[in-house]
């Protein structure tokens, strides 16, 4: 573990935080993104136009002289507490993080000015369990065009192109598609906030983005980015959980008195606490350390995602719980965050997967 990386917010990340909670707070309520499950899907094409154009979010990681904010993942780190706070339904982890490091790491400067403008949208066709440093499906291609169906594909709804591993003669290869020349059939997922799909090629042209050698790595380092930031969405989810609670047994009655004050409900805040600061400290460190590029990146993204999913889980089951009867309601929102602390749970791998992870990275032998 690196001494030199500072796990403080910095006044430009806390000005960021600011401008993406002011604008989630009026176009991302609960209501509105509660309606996304009953297949309601208007105004989510204008929120993410908001958050990555008129805000510039999706083109954080994409340096200047091709586009983009040239800021890090401190930066992404704080977007995605505040996308995590309010469980809202845009594709921002899937193309401005996972497929924008993909690209990055390919070299593929001619459509990181795209996205960084929020003119198209990407999204790296692979499972969203896929764990970092393991194998990946491939698509097969025979004479120019991509055959094979990839499942659980996370963005590829609200994608315009799509970037797909393909298995050449040489190896893994990565290729671009538009998602137009696909067909994409939405999977009823727990989280239909950020809704999977399968995704079929059949015929379908491409155009090579990394050939073999550079495609592995370009795929292995947007899979481990993405678990890493990961864990500031999961912060972001635990810390509203902790937040709503304490609020609701502040001012809950129950015997005459408020609920709140009951010792035994105490201690169990107490510990979510602890569990949310925690989180905050593998969260934080996940990112320095993709910011930094720092050669504990690895540790620190299985580190956080090993704690921070289950952190994540926990604070929306007490949320779920302490709010008693209306947290079992569709009308309280903390269902959405159950769903998608679950889900979240899942993507970029289980804690169990990234603690056998750690073990290999750490060279911990087997017991």
């Amino acid at each position: 573990m690196s001494d030199e990386l500072d796990l403080l917010y910095t006044d430009v990340e806390e000005s960021v935080r600011d401008s993406v909670r002011a604008l989630l707070a009026k176009r991302c309520t609960p209501d509105r993104v509660t309606a996304v499950y009953d297949g309601d899907r208007t105004g989510l094409d204008e929120l993410w136009r908001a958050l990555s154009t008129d805000l510039g979010l999706a083109g954080l990681l994409v340096p200047e002289d091709l586009g983009g904010a040239g800021a890090s993942a401190r930066e992404v780190s704080v977007v995605l507490e505040e996308l995590g706070r309010f469980a809202a339904p845009v594709p921002f982890l899937t193309s401005a993080v996972v497929a924008t490091t993909a690209l990055l790491e390919a070299g593929a400067a001619d459509r990181l000015g795209e996205l960084a403008a929020g003119e198209r949208t990407a999204a790296l066709a692979v499972p969203l369990s896929t764990v970092p440093g393991r194998a990946v499906p491939a698509v097969t291609v025979h004479d120019g065009v991509l055959r094979g169906t990839v499942t659980a594909v996370a963005g590829a709804l609200e994608a315009d192109l799509l970037l797909v591993p393909v298995q050449g003669d040489g190896g893994l290869e990565l290729h671009e598609v538009p998602a137009d020349a696909a067909r994409i059939t939405p999977v009823t997922s727990l989280d239909m906030t950020r809704q999977i799909a399968d995704v079929e090629l059949a015929g379908a042209a491409s155009r090579p983005v990394a050939d073999a050698g550079a495609a592995e790595r370009a795929i292995g380092r947007a899979l481990e980015t993405g678990a890493a930031l990961l864990a500031s969405e999961q912060l972001g989810v635990a810390q509203w959980c902790l937040d709503s609670t304490v609020e609701y047994l502040k001012i809950r009655r129950q015997f005459g008195r408020i609920v709140g004050g009951f010792q035994a409900l105490k201690h169990r805040l107490a510990d979510l606490y602890v569990a949310v600061e925690s989180a905050r400290a593998a969260a934080r460190y996940a990112a320095a350390a993709v910011a930094a590029d720092d050669p504990d990146r690895s540790v620190a993204a299985s580190v956080a995602q090993a704690y921070c999913a289950d952190a994540a889980v926990l604070a929306a089951e007490e949320c779920v719980q302490l709010h008693g009867g209306v947290g079992m309601t569709w009308e309280h929102p903390a269902h959405l965050y159950l769903k998608r602390a679950k889900a979240d749970q899942l993507a970029f791998g289980t804690p169990g997967a990234h603690r056998a992870r750690l073990a290999g990275l750490v060279d911990l032998p087997a017991a």
